[in-house]
């Protein structure tokens, strides 16, 4: 292996967990090429991998991951110098080269690391450490490596993950010292954003169009019943993908919707930080939660202690993957955008060809806001920690005024 080609150095999580080097050929071979302290260096990554996993989530790990393995094939074929006497220079040498990392580095579309034929996980030369990858409404669009430039949010990340995996180096006894922390205060690349902040959401009409195509979709052929009815339930509970989802040591069942003394209705979501939280269910939802439950052949309402899974798959057992779910999402995205198109214009429409499904919860929770709901409430259904990430992440309607007040500015 030389500098311009970067080997994949960890699998899946779940792989992880049960990792046998002996099974990786070209890894082990890649590793064994490499002074001991650098093997040293991929166990200390692959501990510290499994605790993020472990005691986060296996998003968590997958995140973290695509950054510990680029700094660590840094380490390794490029700067050659232990993490462990690393120091802010050094670190800022490495930002540098994240933001123009090799050619040779960077992959159009997205690989997996690992490919698995007899027994054995061969490391896929098409895999690369960098992705540059075209817009989600332009597939078909040839990118150019050479135009590979991260995004802020990406940069912050790296910092996040490398101040994560020195702290954990710092708790283990091995390193002294977080180099990370202080090479991000002098950081060229990191800009501070005072402007105006946008997030990722539809506005009424969009939303309409999308709920309206979900219904029809659903009216003509009910097996669209599960796309409405996790369009409707993401938008309404603001729920992100994953507590759709089934996961290792979690399945949404039906009766995680309850109903409290007082004839209040509640779904129970187990979200970020493996943190268990109750959501409101407005009236307005029970309809389409009927609809969806006579569609399963089952009574109008939960009843407490129902074992049913939430989003069955219709053929095998158990609950739907976040990349079933997302497909699902899509399929009414899709056909909402060709009827907008056709009816308001491409312009009217453009929104719902870029949106992904974690525009539903951003789109439910920036219309609470604008209707003048309690911002402590909200946060509380959200799952946030603290309803100043609430504040910060989807209050436009100051934005709103602003940008009416100064419309009229004249210039002359």
């Amino acid at each position: 292996m030389n500098k311009f080609n970067p080997t994949p150095l960890f699998p899946t999580y779940v792989e992880l967990t049960e990792f046998n080097l002996s099974s990786y050929p070209q890894l082990s071979m890649f590793l064994d090429k490499q002074p001991i302290w650098m093997k040293q260096h991929w166990v200390w990554a692959r501990d510290y991998l499994l605790f993020i996993g472990r005691n986060k989530s296996e998003h968590t790990y997958m995140r973290f991951r695509n950054d510990i393995e680029k700094f660590l094939l840094w380490i390794f074929m490029i700067d050659k110098q232990p993490a462990d006497v690393l120091r802010k220079p050094d670190i800022l040498r490495y930002i540098d080269f994240c933001v123009s990392p090799p050619v040779k580095w960077i992959s159009g579309r997205l690989h997996d690391r690992f490919l698995l034929s007899n027994g054995y996980f061969s490391s896929n030369l098409e895999w690369k450490p960098f992705r540059l990858t075209p817009p989600k409404f332009d597939k078909a669009r040839i990118v150019d490596p050479k135009k590979y430039k991260p995004s802020l949010q990406t940069l912050e990340s790296t910092f996040v993950a490398l101040s994560s995996f020195y702290r954990h180096l710092i708790d283990e006894d091995i390193c002294f010292g977080n180099p990370v922390q202080l090479a991000k205060r002098d950081c060229k690349h990191l800009i501070k954003d005072s402007q105006v902040k946008t997030i990722s959401r539809l506005s009424e009409l969009q939303w309409q169009y999308l709920l309206n195509t979900a219904v029809e979709l659903a009216n003509d052929n009910s097996v669209y019943e599960r796309n409405l009815f996790i369009i409707a339930t993401m938008k309404t509970l603001f729920l992100r993908l994953a507590e759709l989802s089934e996961r290792e040591h979690w399945t949404p069942l039906m009766s995680h919707f309850w109903e409290d003394e007082d004839s209040n209705w509640w779904f129970k979501a187990y979200g970020k930080g493996k943190r268990i939280r109750d959501i409101t269910v407005p009236l307005g939802y029970l309809p389409l939660l009927k609809r969806y439950r006579e569609w399963r052949g089952l009574s109008p309402l939960p009843s407490r202690g129902e074992q049913i899974v939430l989003l069955e798959k219709i053929r095998g057992r158990g609950g739907l993957t976040s990349r079933h779910i997302s497909r699902l999402v899509q399929q009414v995205f899709d056909a909402a955008y060709q009827k907008m198109k056709s009816e308001k214009g491409v312009d009217a429409a453009k929104k719902l060809n870029e949106a992904a499904s974690h525009y539903l919860r951003h789109t439910g929770a920036s219309m609470e806001i604008e209707r003048g709901r309690p911002l402590k409430d909200l946060s509380e259904d959200l799952g946030h920690s603290n309803s100043s990430t609430t504040d910060s992440v989807y209050v436009q309607v100051e934005r709103k005024k602003r940008a009416s007040s100064g419309k009229n500015r004249k210039v002359e």
